[in-house]
């Protein structure tokens, strides 16, 4: 039996933040990746799964359940640990697939720190600088699992059966130390998105057309942390196996790290699929309806649209404002409300930024927006309430009522009062909270810059919610998902993104997106998806194509986005959630299949042969183009305010989506079929 165990430096979490002292460490996607593997992982190997990582006492009484290791050599491993003074947990992380956890209390062993800087150099010749906190305790973490691993091979003796898998720079001292001991171990080292890259990309640097002409040493010290760069190299210089999460991040790392990653492992999801293709398009309708009733709101005073022929976009995410691409986001919807309004289009866009930012509270506009149409629904419930009643008695007497004495003055006056009390002069607000800063925010001050102010004359609306959603509250009751799915379409043009959950979780839900060919995500659809904007991803060049260009092509495709139809944005909303398969763990899973594989090959190549047929080949399945209706018309369908007759026929042709879907499905190969067939073995019906 081969033990496997995956070492993040984070704490069993449900929710992190990253610290302020390592703004740009990828924290939240590691932890998706990791939960939503853990399944995978431990069906795939059972109790022969374990995590490692720091010990935190609240997280562990809250989201671990403390049990007995399975094995005696891992008791003894832990106990030889304990004894020497150190703490240890072990248990079951609280998740779908419970795998097991093996947590090192990093406080209670901080008394070594010194001794083990110097082992450090010794090994690489790396030093820490005394107020990096953050790279102390990665040390002090990487060390008590090299002792463990160091352990525990000594009570398995001979037999090469443990898999280390680390992740991230703030693992790597326990993979770089543990090489450093020959520890009889296969090594794997992921990198989700290199340290450097990150911090270069945030200062606006021209990142992906000067790979090849940044002194990576110089940039690294001018922003001190040097320390940290070399830990990351050689981290991925001491791995059996280094791997990266996308395409774009493997070139990245070429360049910054200078090793090309062996595996390319993307990062998917678990889906979970309705039994009814229309379950999740009842869930957009539902949704919708409680966006709209914000909107409301929000808008109360200058509700002069039509919120039937109105679309909901938005942004999400951490709030780098160049990385994540609300820059080109912001100029794009200038664009687009230029097009918008010089085609006298009827149709309004709403969209939603939701980045976190320092607020100091709810702002006092928005708030009173929410009860203004709170009480205005109150008073017609009261008024129609009455209404019926009278109605009701006229009925029963067998009389046509006269509507204009059904009603009393008082009810008259009640609805002027309510009319009186949804006037408003001044403009509906931009943002829903206090700003600490807002004349230095960047999304407020490109705001002021391109004159979006919700005013009637704009086509385009724009709401800054900058904090995260959360169904409790006052103002915006609805989680994450609920938000999601009640939109029609999320735009995440980033120029810096490793992988990019929020478009993958945007599939998944039904709902289109837009990204970009700097993305994983969008590199990935490229591959596996002839034509992937005819299944509702939309991939903006950003590395071929320079900023103007780029803002054109994305505000062509949201333009076009808005020229659909009802019963064609349906109809790609299907398509699109049918690309879930593709970010399903159960075909990922193959790419960390053959990563294990490998280090397993190249750690002990005379207990294990990698079969180079059974290598999984670097592409995938890819969707064809459907022939059915195409959902993406031209704008040049649309040179006036009015629809066609080609549309307007082309909305009632015949369209079985069943048998689409059936199309689609025939291009699915099942996972790990993907490979070259060995001799002797014949393919099953």
């Amino acid at each position: 039996k081969i033990n496997l165990f995956e070492i993040p430096f984070l704490p069993p979490l449900s929710v992190c933040v990253p610290s302020p002292s390592a703004p740009y460490v990828p924290v939240g996607g590691i932890y998706t990746v990791l939960q939503t593997k853990a399944k995978v992982t431990v069906d795939e190997w059972g109790e022969n799964y374990f995590m490692m990582g720091p010990y935190y006492e609240h997280n562990f009484k809250t989201q671990v359940e403390q049990c007995e290791p399975p094995t005696a050599a891992i008791k003894t491993a832990i106990d030889s640990i304990v004894n020497s003074g150190c703490q240890v947990r072990f248990g079951r992380w609280l998740i779908e697939g419970s795998p097991y956890v093996i947590l090192f209390d990093i406080g209670a062993a901080a008394w070594n720190l010194d001794r083990w800087k110097g082992d450090l150099w010794a090994a690489c010749s790396v030093g820490l600088p005394y107020h990096d906190r953050d790279a102390n305790d990665s040390l002090i973490f990487g060390s008590l699992v090299t002792w463990f691993f160091k352990e525990l091979t000594e009570q398995l003796r001979d037999k090469p059966n443990v898999i280390a898998h680390f992740h991230e720079w703030q693992a790597g001292a326990g993979l770089v130390l543990s090489r450093a001991r020959k520890i009889p171990m296969a090594t794997i080292f992921t990198t989700h998105a290199t340290l450097l890259g990150r911090y270069l990309c945030a200062g606006n640097a021209d990142f992906y057309n000067n790979l090849d002409k940044f002194d990576i040493d110089r940039e690294a010290g001018e922003r001190q942390i040097y320390h940290r760069y070399c830990l990351e190299r050689a981290a991925v210089h001491c791995s059996h196996v280094f791997t990266t999460v996308s395409q774009i991040t493997a070139v990245e790392a070429d360049h910054m790290l200078h090793r090309k990653p062996d595996v390319v492992t993307p990062n998917g999801l678990n889906v979970k699929k309705f039994s009814a293709m229309h379950e999740f398009q009842n869930l957009h309708s539902l949704n919708k309806v409680k966006l709209q009733e914000f909107i409301r709101g929000h808008f109360y005073g200058h509700l002069d649209f039509n919120l039937e022929k109105s679309l909901f976009f938005f942004i999400a995410g951490r709030y780098e404002f160049s990385n994540k691409g609300a820059d080109v986001f912001l100029e794009s919807l200038a664009r687009l409300n230029y097009l918008l309004r010089v085609r006298k289009s009827d149709t309004t866009i709403i969209v939603f930024f939701i980045m976190p930012a320092k607020t100091n509270n709810f702002n006092v506009e928005s708030l009173k927006g929410q009860a203004v149409r709170k009480q205005l629904w109150d008073t017609v419930q009261a008024v129609k309430e009455k209404f019926g009643k009278h109605l009701y008695e006229a009925l029963l007497r067998g009389e046509i009522p006269d509507m204009n004495k059904i009603l009393d003055r008082d009810d008259f006056t009640i609805m002027k009062r309510a009319i009186y009390a949804t006037q408003r002069h001044s403009l509906p607000p931009v943002t829903t909270h206090n700003m600490l800063d807002d004349s230095s925010d960047p999304i407020l001050s490109n705001i002021r810059r391109i004159g979006l102010f919700n005013s009637r004359n704009d086509r385009v609306k724009i709401v800054f919610h900058p904090e995260f959603l959360s169904s409790t509250s006052p103002l915006l009751p609805m989680d994450y998902e609920e938000f999601v799915r009640g939109c029609h379409l999320g735009v995440f043009p980033s120029y810096y993104e490793p992988w990019g959950y929020t478009p993958g979780e945007c599939t998944v839900m039904g709902i289109p997106s837009v990204t970009t060919n700097l993305s994983g995500f969008g590199c990935f659809m490229e591959e596996h998806v002839s034509d992937p904007s005819a299944y509702g991803i939309y991939i903006v060049d950003r590395r071929f194509r320079s900023a103007d260009e780029s803002c054109n092509q994305l505000t062509q495709f949201m333009f076009s986005f808005c020229q659909q139809s009802r019963r064609q944005r349906i109809i790609q909303r299907n398509r699109t959630e049918r690309l879930s398969d593709l970010l399903d763990w159960r075909y990922l899973g193959r790419f960390y299949m053959h990563a294990r594989h490998l280090a397993l090959s190249r750690a002990f190549p005379e207990q294990f042969k990698l079969n180079s047929l059974a290598v999984p080949p670097t592409q995938g399945f890819r969707y064809p183009r459907p022939s059915s209706v195409p959902p993406s018309p031209s704008a040049s369908l649309h040179s006036t305010p009015h629809h066609s007759d080609a549309e307007d026929e082309d909305d009632h042709e015949p369209y079985d989506e069943e048998e689409e879907a059936e199309k689609d499905r025939l291009n699915i190969k099942a996972p790990f079929t993907l490979g070259a067939i060995p001799e002797g073995r014949k393919k099953l019906p």
